[in-house]
């Protein structure tokens, strides 16, 4: 753990972020005293309060316990979506106590392990899950720290050994420049986050200088298309790395994987969506290249159950399927919207979405407005904020204004359900990466009462 080794107490603002809690996880199992703020509770709040970890969700100095405000042994980590007027944060700076991102802690123990990360603005959770589990299905020594909760573990840590490390390269505030991987992947690299960068180039030049990043002896995997050097990955194309003979049945997609030493054949992948089985092609092939038995990979992928609002059914019956999806830019849009037609070819489909960030909206407008409009009935949440203050002229209605389905309506989270409920559509998938994942959860309850 170089660094962290003397550290006893690790306390984390923004304890309830996805990135966030799987540290609070690995330091709480490696004996450390762990604690931390959030702004509401959850369900991550809640499954890090039963491994004995204290959770306040008042920003109040009374509340974080003594053990913490001691500046010898505390080291305090917080994650970008926290605002610098916070109190405890403050406090913490005001007393000159050690303050890390949560980028920055995650690059200091991948240090001396190693690494395999993946990058992308799409896919690199459902990979890097994927990965995690075909690694530690091969009873290799690996930790995985994942920005998705496995649904074959029920966590966002894989904890089998300490030698080896899989890793979600988030180009959020440029966090992945704090790696340097021995084995990396990069997905995609859609413009996203121009808040931070600005424009799509900046975005672009990023993961460049995240490429340059790998070891000197060490091995880039890219999607076939993307403007970059290195070994390409895809589906049914010219890819070093690709899936050929693809079919469907029973909802799942059969393939042999070709790649430069051989042939997988019979693999099978229980994940809807062309968008997985390029995820899948990524995580297989940086598996082999770590060196992976290849017998052991197909078994192992057979069984990966995905990553919980990933394309997560929560109901999945004859009458109705309801889909939940982390979904909240348009090419995510687009890639649930063609797996629900695969799937369901001839059903009708409801979408339901909240819009993360005000300046991703503006800044995407025009292609959300495109992408919702494939849905045959669309419900639209306000816009959730996350970090941001309001942006004048932006909201749910001018999107609503530009979407050209006929049955389209504005909703609150209040009168969500009884919308839902009213649709004729037997496809329901809701959308996004704000407090809708909450409200998911209340409405499967609602239709299963």
């Amino acid at each position: 753990m170089n660094s962290l080794n003397n550290i006893s107490n690790f306390y984390f603002i923004g304890i309830g972020g996805i990135g966030m809690s799987a540290l609070a996880r690995y330091f709480k199992a490696a004996g450390k005293n762990v604690a931390g703020y959030d702004k509401t509770p959850s369900e991550i709040t809640r499954s890090l309060n039963a491994l004995g970890i204290d959770i306040t969700f008042n920003d109040s100095l009374d509340e974080i316990a003594a053990l913490y405000k001691n500046q010898q042994n505390t080291l305090v980590v917080y994650t970008p979506a926290v605002p610098t007027t916070h109190l405890g944060y403050q406090y913490f700076q005001q007393n000159n106590f050690k303050i890390l991102k949560r980028a920055a802690v995650l690059g200091l123990l991948t240090q001396s392990k190693f690494c395999l990360a993946v990058a992308g603005t799409h896919g690199k959770t459902t990979t890097s899950a994927m990965l995690g589990h075909l690694m530690a299905s091969c009873e290799l020594p690996v930790t995985a720290f994942l920005g998705g909760i496995a649904e074959n573990y029920q966590s966002n840590l894989i904890q089998q050994g300490e030698e080896i490390v899989v890793v979600e390269a988030d180009e959020f505030d440029r966090s992945f420049m704090q790696l340097y991987p021995n084995i990396a992947a990069i997905t995609s690299m859609d413009a996203d986050h121009l808040d931070i960068y600005g424009d799509s180039e900046t975005l672009q030049n990023s993961f460049k200088d995240f490429a340059a990043q790998v070891k000197e002896d060490g091995v880039l995997f890219i999607a076939n298309g993307l403007p970059l050097d290195g070994i390409t990955v895809g589906v049914e194309d010219n890819s070093l790395y690709t899936a050929i003979n693809v079919n469907i049945k029973n909802g799942a997609y059969h393939f042999d994987l070709k790649y430069p030493s051989g042939m997988l054949k019979d693999l099978v992948l229980n994940l809807p969506g062309r968008h997985n089985l390029s995820n899948a092609i990524t995580a297989l092939a940086m598996a082999l290249e770590y060196g992976c038995p290849a017998d052991k990979l197909a078994k192992a992928l057979v069984a990966f159950k995905g990553v919980n609002r990933r394309f997560t059914y929560r109901i999945q019956t004859e009458k109705q399927v309801l889909i939940d999806d982390y979904a909240h830019h348009p090419t995510e849009i687009d890639a649930v919207h063609n797996a629900v037609r695969e799937m369901y070819p001839n059903k009708r489909v409801l979408g339901v979405f909240q819009p993360h960030l005000y300046s991703r909206t503006r800044d995407f407008m025009e292609d959300f407005a495109r992408s919702l409009s494939q849905f045959d009935e669309l419900l639209l949440l306000d816009i959730y904020p996350a970090r941001e203050q309001p942006i004048e002229g932006v909201n749910s209605q001018e999107l609503l204004n530009l979407i050209t389905v006929a049955r389209k309506r504005l909703v609150t989270k209040e009168n969500l359900e009884a919308k839902m409920k009213a649709s004729k559509a037997t496809v329901k998938v809701m959308m996004g990466a704000g407090d809708i994942g909450e409200e998911i959860l209340k409405i499967t309850k609602s239709y299963s009462e």
